[in-house]
């Protein structure tokens, strides 16, 4: 089942589930975007073809927001307003590691590999690497776990992943970037909870909040 954050006429915003792909790729499995599609169809019986646009995606082991156009107009308009980066996103991420100030802004560079779906953060400029920025926030500490929220000022590949764990702060159940053991869902505790924006068509702000899973490690916050 979706849960549908907002829709209109012309888009539609899912809190995406942590085992959800957002769009098709070589695994061959089901898309948000189809699934989405298939809502749409049914609730508004339409006949022949949907339009879903795919504005942006995160990564699939994380949950939150998901941005999808209805009209190709939408799409156009959403689409130039994330590369102007005119679409505010918080994350929330939870660490085991106290990370080495309450707050701070990461500043690094990011080189993604291909072969094995990886990112590396340098400190300085080299070949293939792209600037990244973050800024986070402790804003809750609970049993040895920090709630950390994040404003995203770039939109690198697993950026926030990359960047957390180069300061010694992996998320929870992301082994890919140093955690010591997965989640048992594969999951990891990176959630896209908020998105602020100026409504592509209407002209209006609309701000989204999505609540994260229900599991063990969310529930403590």
């Amino acid at each position: 089942m979706l849960e549908i954050l907002y829709e209109d006429n012309h888009i539609i915003v899912v809190n995406k589930k942590p085992s959800d792909i957002v769009q098709g790729d070589k695994t061959g499995d089901k898309p948000l975007s189809e699934f989405v599609k298939d809502y749409i169809k049914t609730k508004y019986n339409k006949p022949g073809a949907v339009f879903i646009g795919v504005v942006h995606r995160i990564d699939r082991p994380a949950s939150g927001i998901v941005l999808f156009a209805r009209t190709s107009k939408a799409l156009t308009r959403l689409t130039k307003m994330f590369h102007d980066k005119e679409i505010k996103k918080t994350y929330w991420a939870v660490v085991r590691n106290k990370p080495p100030e309450e707050s701070g802004r990461l500043t690094n560079y990011i080189k993604k590999y291909e072969e094995k779906n990886i990112s590396k953060v340098y400190n300085v400029k080299m070949e293939g690497a792209v600037q990244a920025e973050l800024i986070y926030e402790v804003i809750k500490n609970t049993d040895g776990y920090y709630l950390l929220e994040i404003d995203l000022l770039t939109g690198r590949h697993h950026q926030i992943r990359a960047q957390l764990a180069s300061i010694g702060c992996p998320i929870i159940g992301d082994n890919k970037y140093g955690y010591p053991r997965a989640n048992r869902d594969y999951s990891i505790n990176l959630h896209a909870r908020s998105m602020e924006f100026i409504h592509p068509v209407k002209k209006e702000l609309i701000k989204i909040i999505a609540k994260p899973p229900i599991d063990a490690i969310w529930k403590k916050f």
